[in-house]
């Protein structure tokens, strides 16, 4: 399982402090990251322990390009002046050599930004673990390994947005001289609504971007629920049904339902599958999946991986 959950920037140290006490640091971590060997790392490693000029080691080093995904392999076919430096000094072979076979693997540790996994027994029954930050236990296992054998995996981000919240709330406080509770305000505000339809939010969190604001446009939102709906279409997959979503809002007659038993499922949201609950939702409803053979459907979805979709498939389908 993997959750979710938004701090202020400046307390999540406090956060993951807290649920060590709470539970145990024994039980409690956070978890590695490997970052991998490059290109061009890989050719100034291997050439410092081969004791080679840095000058040498620099310029075969420049000639890799700078750009995800590159591989000594693919620099070598696109760039034919590796060729002509090596052909004219073919000692360097065996840099390229050493530097192809090294490329990819781990070089060093690191933490991962805000995942924490907490276990109900002692970590070290399931995962080996090491001294990380400021004495906090460290997984040796990476995320997807952690996954796989099952342990709750919390992310606990720090979001700058919920500190200056928190920073209006005490200016708000100070200058009131009356406390001011976030909850007062309404999440009916016709105001704040006509605002957001005409896109006015600059400087609004997640809502500020210029693709966003022509969401904003098209789809109008008029309810908390709404503007949930907005976040959730605009990304990759979703964002393809935008127009038809905001068409189908301004006329909720024209929705259509394949089936009378997703109605239920999918009223709140015009007829489509916005959210990931929903897909587990309906696998239960058509298919019987248990939420947890509806999870796993969910992941495949995500993580679009083929296999697991087929696999998933002939599940739904046969019920």
């Amino acid at each position: 399982p993997d959750i979710d959950i938004d701090f202020s920037y400046e307390r999540r140290d406090e956060v993951i402090d807290y649920v060590s006490r709470k539970y145990g640091k024994d039980r409690v971590a956070q978890i590695i990251t490997f970052g991998t060997m490059g290109a061009r790392a890989a050719i100034r490693d291997v050439g410092r322990v081969l004791g080679l000029p840095v000058s040498v080691v620099d310029r075969i080093a420049k000639l890799i390009p700078q750009e995800p995904g590159v591989t000594l392999e693919k620099a070598r076919k696109r760039n034919k002046r590796l060729d002509q430096v090596f052909d004219e000094n073919p000692h360097l072979e065996l840099l390229w050599k050493i530097a192809q076979s090294i490329e990819g693997m781990p070089r060093h540790t690191s933490i991962h930004a805000a995942g924490v996994v907490i276990s109900r027994d002692s970590l070290t029954e399931y995962v080996p673990l090491q001294l990380g930050h400021e004495e906090h236990s460290l997984t040796q296992y990476t995320m997807e390994g952690l996954e796989q054998i099952g342990l709750l995996k919390m992310d606990f981000l720090a979001l700058r947005n919920l500190t200056i919240i928190e920073q209006c709330v005490a200016l708000i406080e100070e200058n009131e001289g009356t406390p001011f509770q976030l909850d007062s305000i309404p999440l009916d505000d016709q105001s704040t609504y006509s605002m957001l339809s005409k896109a006015d939010t600059v400087g609004v969190f997640q809502l500020e971007s210029s693709g966003m604001r022509n969401v904003l446009r098209q789809v109008q939102p008029e309810s908390f629920e709404e503007i949930i709906a907005v976040l959730a279409l605009f990304r990759p997959g979703p964002m393809e049904f935008i127009p038809e979503y905001a068409k189908v809002k301004k006329n909720p007659g024209t929705v259509n339902y394949l089936h009378p038993d997703l109605e239920p499922i999918l009223k709140d949201t015009y007829g489509f599958i916005i959210y990931q609950e929903q897909i587990m939702q309906v696998a239960s409803k058509f298919a019987g999946f248990s939420l947890g053979e509806a999870d796993l459907l969910r992941r495949a979805v995500s993580k679009k991986k083929k296999e697991l979709l087929q696999e998933q498939r002939e599940k739904f389908v046969l019920g």
